[in-house]
């Protein structure tokens, strides 16, 4: 496979804190090699509607630490269709563009994979605040989503505490229970309830029950959106321990903000890597972090795959929630 000259870069899906300094990483990183770049706006829609613009050094200043995705994002059930991906490789190529960059999550490498075997040369970013693509150990967006749940426990926990109450926290994760899972233990959660693990409300709330009993002030439940509404589990904990706990859903307040230096060092080096790949003539891969190294893995093994749950930290979790 050649080199390539011309990339394009576009964020897809849902937007995740980190997206930008990726974005800025592909550019920059572009431009040292003597590549040209274009940034498409509003993800796959925004590819099929011609609407790419040259960027330049300038393009990506002063981004690194902002929030969201300064390329926009969009769905695009047009894209969806073997019509619709042939329409944007054939956009790709009417503008001399031989390589794309697509940062988002499992929706969106479905789509580089499809570009990939249209002749189009991809390259997939972790963009995504679940942590749910295989292959790698964090995505973009995950570290910021993460502390920002903790921070809002920590406040909870000052004011459950003055009022020996309880309370039901839902966070994001349909699928995967990772930042229920990593803000529980890092917050110290007494009970964390993830899609991946069967639980039993009954036991939750005996448990939660007798804390009390034993003198504990307040009591976090940490709830993954995948297994239910907060509201509901809060009214299946009452009814069968007498105990009414406030609910709070933190929603997407858990997708903005500025990244921490976690995810813009991430998004740094995973999109620097990219463009490497790209220009070493590499297509049709997903780029991750494992054990501190950058690896890439197929599209297809990695959209085919279910990222495994990491049983040793929930069970440590469970361990040091006494």
């Amino acid at each position: 496979m050649s080199a390539v000259k011309k990339i394009a870069v576009l964020t897809s899906g849902g937007d995740s804190q980190g997206m930008n300094a990726a974005v800025r990483a592909v550019v920059r990183s572009a431009l040292y090699r003597g590549l040209e770049v274009f940034g498409v706006q509003r993800g796959y829609q925004g590819l099929l509607n011609e609407d790419l613009r040259q960027m330049d050094l300038r393009s990506v200043g002063d981004i690194i630490q902002r929030g969201g995705t300064i390329l926009q994002t969009a769905r695009c059930k047009e894209f969806l269709t073997p019509e619709g991906q042939q329409r944007g490789a054939e956009v790709l190529r009417k503008h001399g563009i031989d390589g794309l960059v697509v940062i988002g999550g499992d929706g969106s490498y479905q789509g580089a994979n499809k570009l990939s075997k249209l002749g189009i040369k991809t390259m997939g970013l972790p963009g995504t605040i679940d942590n749910d693509i295989p292959f790698t150990d964090f995505t973009i967006g995950f570290d910021t989503a993460v502390s920002i749940v903790v921070d809002a426990i920590n406040k909870l926990r000052d004011t459950m505490t003055s009022h020996e109450r309880s309370s039901v926290v839902e966070v994001m994760g349909r699928h995967c229970g990772d930042i229920a899972l990593y803000a529980g233990l890092a917050s110290g959660a007494e009970s964390i309830l993830v899609p991946e693990v069967p639980f039993d409300i009954r036991e939750i709330s005996q448990r939660m029950k007798e804390n009390f009993q034993n003198g504990k002030r307040h009591s976090i439940v940490l709830v993954a959106e995948g297994v239910g509404r907060g509201e509901d589990i809060a009214r299946d904990i009452t009814a069968h321990s007498g105990i009414e706990p406030r609910v709070t859903v933190l929603g997407h307040i858990q997708r903005g903000g500025a990244p921490t230096h976690n995810d813009r060092v991430l998004a740094s080096q995973l999109g620097d890597f990219a463009v490497q790949k790209l220009e070493e003539g590499d297509s049709a891969k997903a780029c991750g972090i494992l054990r501190g190294e950058l690896v890439t893995t197929d599209i297809d093994k990695v959209v085919s795959t279910k990222k495994a749950f990491n049983m040793d930290l929930y069970n440590l979790a469970i361990r040091l929630a006494q």
